[in-house]
């Protein structure tokens, strides 16, 4: 067992001197606090008793030793972001999606691999267990309309496109139960387990487990920016390198939008690109999603998480930064190895803070995959249509999702081309739809809004069967008071409020 290295960086070591200045005392205290840090995970790594488990774990261990002395060294320089250093992307740094090549062939496509990022829970939307698992359409989940896409991508273009799972410790479990039920599709899945970091006390800066067995809520994933530890790690990079694969297509499993798409393949080929980001097109609900910047002629990614606090609203305007990132990345493996080998991913570090169930505040270091863009060559943006970012956040997502909106083609979400606009109805539901059990309890049936623009429900409001909605339309029922729609009802432009009033619009 290697016990953990010391930190190198210079801002890391505690000077000799007693502290003659404000950055003395900083590298000073610094350097405790890893010195302190370093202690407690070689004793955390002590606590695992098989060998092999042990090795993977210190192998874990390290990785989060090496980001906590990043965070304390830019912590004690405090060196922000330079705002007037950060420009809107050059028109070179992001190609508009009907700017791509056609595509003849699908060779291609032997080349490639589909990885989904599978480690979330559906907590926000009160699931216990791995979001993937929710059903979104036709009794299909996530998974199941994943699996669906390259299973018929594989069937009728005769190519071999793995399925590749990075779930959590939170969500490994559940996923292997679900995909045995796929053992006989014409798909090979690999699934494998991202980093588990232990969670930061604020006050003392120590981990808050005190074993490798401690309770999962003393335990964090890292973001997604940890898959390409996590990718090399688990042995999963170099097997793909084995298999011939050359290119790897990135996406949360909850965006539904994020299917195959050989003309960014053929263009990331054509460009000799090794990292491509898909961006969208901002619009009112997007403001607080990462985007593409140019800093000092290097493209760059940058989350809200990083923006000085005078800045955010400069940071939510469209009118300097205009596409966010949708989380759709398209990575060259053999760059990403190069990098990975020359130790060169330092990846921005996100602080998130948490409270415990038991009030204690914690901190978490994460990273987003995206920021990974800095570290390969010719990386840039593709702007893609709006159809390819169809995220699954909350019950609002999913009535849109699940409404006779879109239909599914082979796992994938098409338009009904009897919905006059391209645009989706802006839909906000209230606090009473906020978790999966209600917002099921209280449809008897998705209402029809192939015709609808807005909906606004709030309060306690319950839909009956065959209900249609056009144009705009807002229900509210006030503290106290209930709304029954009843079965077969057509509103249109309408606000319904507590005592049943109907009103033109």
């Amino acid at each position: 067992m290697s016990s953990l290295a010391p930190p190198t960086s210079a801002a890391t070591k505690a000077p000799r001197t007693r502290g003659v200045s404000a950055m003395h005392f900083k590298s000073a205290t610094t350097g405790v606090a890893s010195k302190t840090m370093r202690n407690e995970l070689n004793r955390l790594v002590q606590t695992v008793q098989d060998p092999a488990a042990k090795k993977g774990f210190d192998t874990e261990m390290q990785s989060f030793f090496y980001l906590f002395t990043r965070y304390l060294a830019e912590k004690a320089k405090s060196q922000d972001l330079d705002w007037d250093r950060i420009k809107s992307p050059a028109a070179d740094q992001i190609v508009p999606y009907d700017k791509l090549p056609s595509v003849a062939s699908a060779d291609a496509l032997n080349k490639l691999a589909v990885l989904k990022v599978n480690g979330g829970l559906g907590t926000s939307m009160g699931m216990t267990g791995a979001k993937s698992a929710l059903e979104v359409k036709d009794d299909m989940t996530f998974l199941d309309l994943t699996v669906r896409q390259i299973e018929h991508l594989n069937t009728t273009q005769k190519v071999d496109v793995p399925l590749i799972l990075m779930t959590s410790f939170n969500t490994h479990e559940d996923t292997l139960r679900i995909i045995k039920k796929y053992a006989n599709q014409q798909l090979r899945i690999t699934t494998f387990n991202q980093s588990r970091y232990p969670r930061i006390l604020k006050e003392t800066l120590l981990p808050a487990p005190k074993s490798a067995e401690d309770d999962k809520k003393n335990w964090y994933p890292p973001g997604h920016g940890d898959l390409y530890n996590a990718l090399l790690h688990s042995g999963v990079l170099d097997q793909m390198l084995a298999d011939g694969k050359e290119y790897l297509f990135v996406s949360n499993s909850d965006n539904l939008g994020a299917v195959v798409d050989q003309r960014i393949l053929q263009h990331m080929i054509d460009t000799q690109a090794e990292f491509l980001m898909e961006v969208t097109d901002k619009t009112k609900a997007d403001v607080k999603g990462g985007t593409l910047i140019d800093y000092d002629g290097q493209v760059r990614l940058l989350e809200i998480a990083q923006v000085p606090s005078e800045h955010v609203e400069d940071f939510k305007s469209v009118r300097k930064f205009k596409i966010f990132n949708t989380n759709n990345l398209w990575i060259n493996l053999k760059a990403l190895k190069r990098v990975m080998e020359n130790d060169a991913m330092e990846l921005e570090i996100i602080i998130n803070p948490k409270q415990t169930d038991d009030g204690q505040s914690v901190i978490q270091l994460e990273t987003a995959a995206g920021a990974a863009i800095k570290h390969f060559k010719n990386g840039h943006g593709i702007n893609v249509p709006r159809s390819r970012f169809l995220p699954v956040k909350s019950c609002s997502d999913l009535l849109l999702i699940k409404s006779d909106i879109y239909s599914l083609e082979h796992g994938e979400l098409v338009i009904n081309p009897k919905r006059m606009f391209e645009v989706t109805p802006v839909i906000k539901l209230g606090d009473h739809f906020k978790k999966i059990q209600q917002f099921q309890k209280r449809f008897k049936k998705i209402p029809h809004v192939i015709e609808l623009d807005h909906l606004t429900v709030t309060g306690d409001v319950y839909f009956g069967r065959n209900v249609t909605l056009r144009g705009t339309v807002i229900i509210v029922a006030n503290e106290g008071q209930r709304i029954d729609i009843p079965d077969g009802c057509i509103l249109e432009n309408r606000l319904l409020s507590g005592n049943l009033t109907m009103t033109d619009l």
